[in-house]
């Protein structure tokens, strides 16, 4: 590539990671975890599972960063807007060092957190060097983008990431929805994450790529596959 990419995010001091999918249970997110708990404060995890509504969810992510990296995770109970309004869960978002948005359905995430306090109280964290991590479903419902799962077609996205769209568990084989996900209007740029792979976005234009990941700056263009000599770390 001539030009190094730029992944447009929220300004702020924390890392903001896009993890592509993956089972955590068998160790297909080891890698991109170990890189965005190296990258956290000390403290507490919070587990928003408004993506998927369940309640195992948690209970399993939290025992395996209790035992992977010695972490303890709590679930902030946000299933549906009202939850997202509750002062109490905006203060656990403000309490922990990181929040992890887990995976499910795009429009259930944004069903729940969208146009409340509670976007509002993660860009906060993130701006405060907070870690917010996006896995699958929640990493695309970050995007200007997303699938419904519902209705058909796409939905609007929370716009963390400005004119991007993000296609998790992504196969370069068959790059259709991702494609048809780029011809949506304002859309500049995607990436296409694997399984298990992860793009960090950090302050000042650091970024770091786990795995492998694809950008993609067209409908019809070519699949750059990314890799650290892409990033220089200047400002964005």
């Amino acid at each position: 590539m001539s030009e190094r990419p730029v992944l447009n995010r929220p300004e702020g001091t924390g890392w903001l990671v896009l993890v592509g999918g993956g089972e955590f249970s068998f160790g297909e997110t080891m890698d991109a975890d170990q890189a965005w708990i190296e990258r956290t404060p000390e403290g507490r995890i919070g587990f928003v599972p408004a993506a998927s509504g369940s309640v195992d969810y948690g209970e399993h992510l939290a025992t395996y960063l209790r035992e992977a990296f010695e972490r303890e995770v709590d679930t902030i109970p946000v299933y549906r807007s009202r939850d997202a309004r509750r002062g109490r869960n905006l203060d656990r978002v403000r309490e922990c060092a990181a929040i992890y948005l887990g995976g499910g359905v795009p429009d259930q995430l944004l069903e729940a957190v969208q146009e409340t306090p509670f976007t509002e109280a993660l860009l906060s964290r993130l701006r405060q060097g907070g870690t917010v991590v996006a896995i699958a479903a929640a990493a695309q419902a970050l995007g200007a983008w997303a699938r419904s799962l519902f209705g058909g077609g796409s939905i609007a996205g929370l716009q963390w990431l400005r004119g991007g769209v993000v296609e998790p568990n992504f196969d370069p084989e068959h790059d259709h929805r991702f494609r048809q996900l780029m011809r949506e209007p304002g859309v500049r740029w995607g990436l296409g994450l694997p399984a298990g792979s992860a793009v960090l976005l950090g302050p000042e234009g650091e970024t770091e790529v786990v795995g492998v990941a694809y950008l993609l700056e067209s409908p019809d263009g070519e699949l750059h596959r990314l890799g650290e000599e892409d990033f220089d770390g200047d400002s964005m």
